[in-house]
């Protein structure tokens, strides 16, 4: 295969190549942090966008994917892992990855075939075998939503999934979200922490900006039936199932909640344990490294949780949609 170029390693910053044509610069990334003004003030606000851009759904053409100084598209990638790796947010690992994901699977789409033979090895995944293992497939496949991915939708034989090149197109995609967030957090030395807590600043706002342009302000009198009526099994002291714990918790990490916030909601139940609730809590939010959202009303209905329908559910296919739905016609969006 043809030797990778700095083009290359900012198409892909994620390579080890990457880290260590950083290493042979003789320019280190806390160097460049420290320093407040000139190149590396540059390169922390090309960070602090970059992260800023993972926040929203993934859109990629040549407007935005032009790479104009390969080293700086590199640099940029490792200061944006810090930045996520300083903030408070669960979340924020994940929406970096799934970015970075996306835009690799962009440039990928016209890709030499070696080196994408290359970019897959380097992420432990054989695009050229005809199949993959039963295990392998489901721990990349089980966050696609497509009917097609479904196992008992593929041909399997002996243990092993079927998949043609298009399936590997987007299963690579998944490997290499799964290899850049196995990487964070990062430990970051307190110095360059607090060098850097401004920026991850900037990215909270914008986030709880972007959050709330969606949803608004919590209104619980907007929440659904189905919401409404776990919160009131919550309160009355029924022991709700697990299906319904997950379906409010992920319900209310969404549209804004903090997890201390959601933790209180739980409170109102007359056996409520602290540390088995924010276990849960935590782990539905993200802090597995998966970010989860509540399940649409079919399936709410297949759990015995969609109750008491009202006017509005028959416009809506999912609880958030519900939501956004009664908050635009109550004219209670903030």
């Amino acid at each position: 295969m043809r030797r990778l170029e700095p083009r290359d390693l900012a198409k892909y910053p994620f390579l080890p190549g990457a880290k260590t044509y950083v290493r042979n610069s003789g320019i280190s990334i806390d160097s460049l942090i420290r320093s407040e003004s000139g190149k590396g003030e540059s390169l922390v606000q090309l960070a602090t966008k970059r992260v800023e851009e993972s926040l929203r759904p993934s859109a990629f053409d040549e407007t935005n994917t032009e790479i104009l100084n390969p080293d700086d598209d590199i640099y940029a990638y490792a200061i944006a892992r810090m930045i996520v790796s300083c903030m408070d947010d669960t979340q924020m690992p994940d929406k970096l990855a799934r970015y970075e994901a996306d835009r690799s699977a962009w440039f990928l789409k016209a890709e030499d075939p070696e080196v994408v033979a290359y970019i897959a090895e380097s992420v432990n995944l054989d695009i050229a075998a005809p199949d993959m293992s039963v295990k392998q497939y489901v721990d990349l496949a089980n966050r696609m939503r497509d009917d097609r991915w479904r196992l008992v939708n593929r041909d399997v034989n002996n243990g092993q999934v079927q998949c043609t090149p298009d399936d590997y197109a987007v299963l690579l995609r998944e490997k290499i979200r799964q290899a850049i967030r196995l990487q964070l957090p990062l430990s970051v030395p307190g110095p360059i922490a607090m060098r850097l807590r401004t920026h991850a600043e900037i990215v909270s706002r914008a986030w709880q900006q972007q959050i709330l342009e969606q949803y608004g302000d919590v209104d619980e009198g907007c929440f659904p039936p189905c919401i409404r009526a776990i919160i009131a099994a919550v309160t009355d002291g029924t022991n709700i199932p697990h299906t319904a714990r997950f379906t409010l918790t992920a319900f209310m990490h969404t549209i804004g909640l903090d997890e201390t916030a959601i933790v209180e909601v739980f409170a109102r139940a007359p056996d409520f344990d602290i540390s088995r609730t924010t276990y849960q809590v935590e782990h539905i939010s993200g802090s597995g490294g998966t970010e989860y959202t509540p399940p649409g009303c079919a399936t709410l209905k297949t759990y015995g949780l969609c109750v008491n329908p009202d006017k509005y559910c028959k416009n809506t296919m999912h609880p958030l949609s519900y939501y956004k739905y009664c908050k635009k016609i109550s004219g209670k969006k903030a």
